[in-house]
């Protein structure tokens, strides 16, 4: 924990209440009452499509970009050293990366949580998108970094459709099985993966090279944000942006399926395109137009997004182990809470949703506490 004092720059509203609405969203469908009633939007697509659910790791990769752009912006404005910098990106992406691998481990046993722990995951990409697109786009212009974006996203259709892996007939993207992606991950992980899949990861190899691209979008919208043109000139290109990319992987969505758990990159595009838009909208409405008073509880969850994360997956872990006795049976603390609390009384679907939406609000009391005391835990 670190106290946040007045020598931090000031910092920006909306990008603070857009990645709070991601968080708390993150939050919001991570944590049902039960995963047998759940409504369609807050369900992840099966396989090839999206919902609303889709949209919510991409949107915080990709306001990674944006903050990585801020960040190293802020230390070559201070004059910091090359090696000092890189010491420091690989210093906080690995941390992140151990971060994630620690609360996958939780609570260590027994032990084979720790001997079969899943490599891959939600804090391990993000890691490893933040070091790759802190590293790529520094000393590269926007056409450079566009360059690169265009090569990722490109080189990663190539791979997907026109290579098959062994044992498999033809490249195809409609079995996760067969995939070039699950085999991938098979042979570098082996048992280390997704234990609901357990031969393909959502969060595998081969698909944090789209993943990469983009956090490195965002990049290019910090950059284009930190421009000096009028900042209504500067939103209106980002939403125009933002339409365009959108447009781009819906129409690429006709041959290579937009698809979160391969993260095509059609996805990428289409995404990206979205998160833009969402951004370009709450920056008018928070900067321009001074209405910020409807973004205060996402600000309140954008200033502390680790603790929020790692701190809910944590209480929800503890929340599972724990057992009480029910109606003469055993049954988790957190089954505990919402039967008694919510499925007493409401349809199933409602009482999922409203222990989800409970959990976001305890969560977001504990945040605004930590908040007004300054308190900020910043990797």
């Amino acid at each position: 924990m670190a106290t946040a004092t007045n020598t931090r720059p000031e910092r920006i509203a909306a990008l603070d209440a857009f990645r709070g609405i991601t968080i708390a969203g993150m939050l919001l469908v991570n944590n049902p009452g039960t995963w047998d009633a759940i409504y369609p939007p807050l369900e992840h697509a099966p396989w090839h499509g999206w919902t609303p659910t889709d949209l919510i790791f991409p949107f915080f990769v990709f306001v990674v970009g944006i903050t990585t752009h801020l960040s190293l912006a802020a230390r070559r404005a201070r004059g910091d050293a090359d090696r000092t910098v890189t010491l420091q990106i690989l210093r906080r992406g690995g941390l992140i990366v151990l971060f994630g691998l620690l609360l996958q481990a939780f609570p260590y046993f027994p032990l084979e949580r720790i001997t079969q722990l899943r490599f891959p995951g939600v804090l391990q990409r993000i890691g490893v998108c933040y070091i790759a697109a802190a590293l790529l786009s520094r000393h590269r212009g926007n056409r450079a970094v566009s360059a690169l974006v265009a090569l990722l996203l490109l080189g990663y259709w190539a791979l997907q459709a026109l290579i098959a892996p062994p044992g498999v007939a033809a490249p195809t993207l409609d079995v996760p099985q067969d995939t070039l992606s699950a085999w991938i991950d098979r042979t570098v992980f082996g048992v280390h993966l997704w234990k609901q899949s357990q031969t393909w990861d959502p969060e595998g190899l081969l698909s944090t090279l789209p993943a990469i691209g983009t956090c490195l979008l965002g990049v290019l919208a910090g950059r284009w944000l930190s421009g000096q043109r009028p900042l209504p000139d500067r939103l209106n290109g980002l939403f125009a942006a933002g339409a365009i990319a959108a447009t781009a992987g819906l129409m690429w969505n006709w041959v290579f399926p937009i698809n979160k758990n391969l993260w095509t990159s059609s996805y990428v595009l289409f995404t990206a395109g979205l998160a833009s838009l969402t951004l370009a909208t709450c920056a008018w409405l928070i900067d321009v137009r001074g209405r910020a008073r409807w973004a205060a509880p996402f600000v309140t969850y954008g200033k502390n997004p680790m603790i929020a994360f790692i701190g809910s997956g944590l209480m929800a872990r503890l929340l599972g182990m724990a057992h009480l006795r029910m109606g003469g049976e055993s049954v988790s603390l957190q089954q505990w809470l919402y039967r008694g609390a919510f499925a007493s009384w409401l349809a199933p679907r409602d009482a999922s949703l409203g222990y989800a939406v409970c959990f976001v609000a305890f969560w977001y009391f504990l945040l605004r506490i930590l908040e007004r005391r300054g308190l900020m835990f910043r990797v």
